[in-house]
C-alpha cells in the first residue's frame, strides 16, 4: 500500500486492515513515496518524518502491518513497478502468491496512465476500494497539487465494467478521510485526534507538525 501518508489517518488504517482479513494476506506493507510521479507532495515534513509516523503505526499492529522504505532509501522519483520488483527479490523465498496492489478507485480511474503498467497488472493482484469524495474543494485549502497528466481526483470516474486488468474490487468504501483535511484542521487548530490512529496523534503533537500558518 502505497502512498505520501501525510498523515496516515483511520482510512488507511481501516482499508489495509479491511485487505487483510477480507483476501487473506498475513502482512501489509506501508510504502510512503519520496517523490510521487503524480503529484507535488506538501512539504510541510520531511519523508523521514513520515516515514517515522509510520513505523511508530506498525509497531501497534502485531505483526501485520511493516513499513517499507524502499522508496526513500532509493530517492528520486518513486516508480511503483521498481518497488514491484524490489518486493518481489526481496520476499521471492516468502510469496505464495501474487503481491497485492491496493488502490483507490480514483487512483485506479487513472492507472492506465502509470509507467510500466502492463508490468504491473500482470505481476500484481490490483485490490481497488471504493471510495466517497472526503474534502469539499477550497482553493485556499494547501492539497497536493497533481503532476504531469495525472487529475488526483474524482473528475475522472472509474469504469469497473471497461478495466483493462484483473482485478478485485472490496465491498465497502474506503472511510472518507483525507490528509489534506488533517493538515488543515491541524494548522487551524480543530479536532483531529479521531481521525488519525493514536500512535500519529502523538506524532504530530509530539513534534508540532502542520502548524505552520
Amino acid at each position: 500500500m502505497g502512498g505520501s501518508f501525510n498523515p496516515l489517518h483511520n482510512g488507511h488504517a481501516m482499508l489495509a486492515e479491511t485487505v487483510a482479513k477480507e483476501l487473506g494476506y498475513d502482512k501489509i506493507l506501508f510504502i510512503p513515496t519520496n517523490i510521487p510521479p503524480h503529484k507535488v507532495i506538501n512539504e510541510e515534513i520531511t519523508p523521514e518524518q513520515r516515514l517515522e509516523m509510520l513505523k511508530s503505526f506498525c509497531k501497534q499492529s502485531n505483526g501485520l502491518f511493516e513499513v517499507e522504505d524502499c522508496e526513500i532509501k532509493r530517492g528520486g522519483i518513486s516508480y511503483t513497478s521498481d518497488t514491484v520488483k524490489f518486493i518481489l527479490e526481496k520476499y521471492k523465498n516468502e510469496l505464495s502468491g501474487k503481491i497485492g496492489l491496493i488502490m483507490g478507485e480514483e487512483i485506479a480511474a487513472e492507472f492506465h496512465k502509470w509507467y510500466n503498467v502492463e508490468f504491473l497488472a500482470e505481476n500484481c493482484h490490483l485490490i481497488i476500494s471504493p471510495r466517497i469524495k472526503d474534502y469539499d474543494e477550497d482553493e485556499n485549502v494547501s492539497k497536493n497539487k497533481p503532476s504531469g497528466n495525472f487529475h488526483g481526483d474524482f473528475s475522472t470516474k472509474f469504469d469497473k465494467n471497461n478495466f483493462p486488468y484483473d482485478f478485485t474490487l472490496l465491498s465497502s468504501p474506503m472511510l472518507p478521510i483525507s490528509s489534506t483535511q488533517i493538515r488543515e484542521r491541524v494548522k487551524n487548530g480543530r479536532s483531529f485526534r479521531y481521525l488519525v490512529p493514536q500512535s500519529i496523534f502523538e506524532y504530530i503533537d509530539e513534534y508540532e507538525l502542520y502548524r505552520k500558518n
